[in-house]
């Protein structure tokens, strides 16, 4: 079953619930799919009034923030050693070639790293538990934390949403449209038709007018 399809069988309190938490684990630093979940939450949105896309937003943001500043936490907390534990038990997402990715971009771009750090889905894991390791300022960290999960959260549900939104107004459209595309398709390919069937006997009669008569045999 899909995510979508999924998110239609519960009530929409659950929608927005499942949401908040799955980013928010996801930021937390436990490799999930809170983007493909936000998404398909806000593509539902936009096909069923009873998700409000705005409420959507907010408990995505909220998530995102909140489990973004639990994971910074715990980083602080835990410091390298918690890194290599993570490396061990998702040696995929943790790998130190990751690690020291993500280190270099945090040297280069400091706090804006967790902020752009959201769009990308690796660093969107890697953000809050890395920011508190290597000790980012708490007060940077929040500032970049809050301004990314707005962006991104809101962001990609307002998109999404109003995607959904032009899309099913299209489809509805689309009977009406494949008619009409139909209609000049066809008559585009008889006029080429007849154009070069026009063309073909043109240069036919050329060649017949060029060829020179038959010599009658012994003159």
């Amino acid at each position: 079953m899909h995510v979508q399809e999924w998110l239609e069988t519960v009530p929409a309190v659950a929608v927005y619930a499942v949401v908040g938490l799955i980013i928010g684990l996801e930021s937390l630093g436990i490799p999930l799919p809170g983007e493909i979940v936000l998404v398909s939450a806000a593509l539902l949105s936009s096909q069923h009034s009873g998700i409000n896309p705005v409420i959507l937003g907010a408990c995505a943001t909220a998530g995102a923030v909140i489990g973004d500043s639990i994971g910074y936490a715990i980083g602080r907390r835990g410091g390298r050693p918690l890194l290599a534990w993570l490396g061990k038990k998702f040696p995929k997402h943790f790998s130190e070639g990751h690690i020291a990715t993500a280190e270099r971009s945090f040297e280069k771009w400091g706090m804006w790293t967790v902020f752009f750090g959201r769009f990308v889905a690796l660093l969107r894991i890697f953000a809050g538990p890395l920011a508190g390791v290597l000790r980012m300022p708490y007060w940077k960290f929040f500032i970049a934390n809050v301004l990314g999960g707005i962006c991104w959260a809101g962001g990609t549900t307002a998109v999404i949403y109003y995607v959904g939104v032009v899309a099913e107004s299209w489809l509805k459209k689309f009977s009406w449209v494949g008619l009409v595309a139909a209609v000049l398709i066809g008559l585009g390919s008889m006029l080429i038709v007849k154009r070069k069937a026009k063309k073909a006997q043109a240069e036919h009669r050329e060649r017949e007018t060029e060829e020179p008569e038959p010599v009658p045999a012994g003159e």
